[in-house]
């Protein structure tokens, strides 16, 4: 059997898979974030690690098996959430800063005359979204930091990194690495070569002391020393690419989109860079030993689910997050209402980091049924967006797409998905392909399944969504979307007139 941990923002679930790609058992803890200050958000790194130490026991135990039973264990993280560590303690310096924080923004500001050295080596624009602005941030805050991070006493690391260094032994003798997929996210990565760049490490005057060995996607880092002591560690991805890994698209043109707390959408464009003009990230898709690394277009959505546990917990409009779809269905349409969800600034194609949320068209029609509509098409035409971006730097235009996530079971969503982009939308039997696609890598890194092509014989869809919107309807609500995002873009325009008047 392979485990997969995915440590995620909400929760941390750990799931077991047979050699048919069928899950046996889970278990699933919830994860708390906190707040301090607007555009700040934090989890304890501890936490995390507790909660991993209790969910893979205990789904073993669900499925019957105990630690002789599991050939590998992979793992698949929520990426640019920052921790730096004491390496003898193993005590974090600080809260982990998570990669919805947006205070590093000065930090951002403070390099951007470095931009083309970060589009040349990197293939990123500077933005307060990836790990290394976070990193800078801790060592200009956290008292004496700086110095303990250039006498080598303290490291850093994106959350897998962090688990894998625990569950080699942590203080005694724990490993440190980073796979591609998370490093690619830093600023910090040669996205060429697959190295730090000590260029980059420059502009942020960061010591590579405390930096982690970069990896490959599937191989064996190591073995767990402790929680199920002796399984190799065989994979570690991003969640956004562990997910396109378990939605099997290992070919260019291949897509999919994670709807979970935000919304991710990649697709494979094989193995060449492709640089987006559109404001969409060049990452890495999955790297293998011995094979030539994959790349991928990602339009990271900084909300999606998010906006409806807004809607349920701020606003209490709902008591359950299904609820929204029945309290949508109310309605024939959103009645002329549009949220734009910029509750910490606007990500892809937008990068915006003082936009804000808003609500247009707001008239004494509009009922509680036309602001659910509205929440869930928010969801599809930030998507939409997303795609036409990808559409345009790929050269390739969306044959299919396929979903996953929490958010996929609301099918009034994925119809209107569906009808925004006018191409199928896909759901697979396993919807948690983050933690399969985890599986997978594990799995083919220890010889478990033979070859990617094996795979295929394990995909099966569980519910398809076809396109049925006039197109002249599309087009109308299309720019009505456009017109509202324009106003959320201006806001803070508006707010520094206004405080210059």
């Amino acid at each position: 059997m392979i485990a997969a941990i995915d440590l995620g923002t909400t929760s941390a679930r750990c799931m077991v898979f047979d050699q048919r790609a069928r899950m046996l058992a889970i278990a699933q803890r919830e994860q708390r974030q906190s707040f301090p200050q607007p555009g700040w958000a934090e989890q304890d790194a501890l936490e995390l690690w507790r909660n991993v130490r209790r969910i893979v026991p205990e789904a073993l135990k669900a499925a019957g098996l105990d630690r002789s039973h599991v050939v590998a264990l992979g793992i698949a993280n929520q990426r640019e959430t920052t921790v730096v560590w004491d390496r003898r303690t193993g005590r974090p310096v600080a809260p982990a800063i998570t990669w919805q924080d947006t205070r590093s923004g000065p930090v951002v500001d403070q390099i951007a005359s470095h931009a083309e050295d970060f589009r040349r080596i990197a293939e990123l624009d500077p933005a307060t979204y990836f790990a290394a602005p976070r990193l800078r941030w801790l060592l200009d805050n956290v008292r004496g930091l700086e110095a303990r991070a250039r006498r080598g006493d303290v490291l850093f690391g994106t959350l897998e990194s962090w688990l894998i260094w625990n569950l080699t032994g942590g203080p005694k003798g724990g490993v440190h690495v980073t796979d591609v997929t998370n490093a690619s996210r830093t600023l910090l990565m040669d996205l060429h070569t697959l190295r730090w760049s000590s260029k980059l490490l420059g502009i942020f005057d960061i010591p590579e002391a405390m930096m982690p060995r970069i990896v490959s996607n599937g191989e064996v880092y190591g073995r767990c020393a402790t929680v199920v002591p002796g399984v190799p560690i065989a994979a570690a991805l991003g969640d956004q690419q562990a997910a396109l890994f378990g939605q099997l698209c290992f070919e260019p043109s291949d897509a999919k989109c994670t709807y979970g707390t935000g919304a991710f959408l990649l697709m494979n464009v094989g193995t060449s860079i492709v640089r987006s003009d559109h404001g969409l990230l060049s990452t890495v898709a999955y790297a293998a030993p011995g094979e030539e690394t994959r790349y991928a277009l990602e339009g990271p959505i900084a909300v999606a689910g998010s906006l409806v546990q807004w809607f349920r917990d701020a606003l209490g409009v709902i008591n359950t997050a299904p609820q929204i779809e029945t309290l949508a269905r109310t309605v024939e349409d959103n009645g002329g209402c549009y949220i734009v969800p910029a509750f910490s600034g606007i990500f892809s194609p937008h990068w915006d980091s003082e936009a804000r949320g808003i609500v247009v068209g707001l008239t004494s029609y509009i009922t509680r049924g036309h602001l659910a509509r509205a929440v869930l098409e928010a969801v599809a035409w930030q998507t939409w967006e997303v795609v036409n971006a990808m559409t345009i730097d790929s050269g390739v235009p969306l044959a299919r797409l396929a979903v996953d996530g929490g958010m996929t079971s609301n099918h009034l969503l994925m119809q209107f998905v569906a009808d925004v982009l006018d191409v199928p939308v896909m759901r697979p039997f396993v919807s948690e392909t983050v933690s399969l696609g985890a599986a997978y890598a594990a799995g083919l890194a220890v010889g478990y399944w033979p070859d990617r092509a094996a795979l295929r014989a394990h995909r099966h869809v569980a519910a398809a969504w076809y396109p049925d919107m006039d197109a002249r309807l599309r087009r109308r609500e299309a720019a009505g979307w456009r017109s509202a995002v324009s106003r959320a873009l201006t806001i803070d325009e508006a707010v520094a007139t206004d405080a210059e008047s």
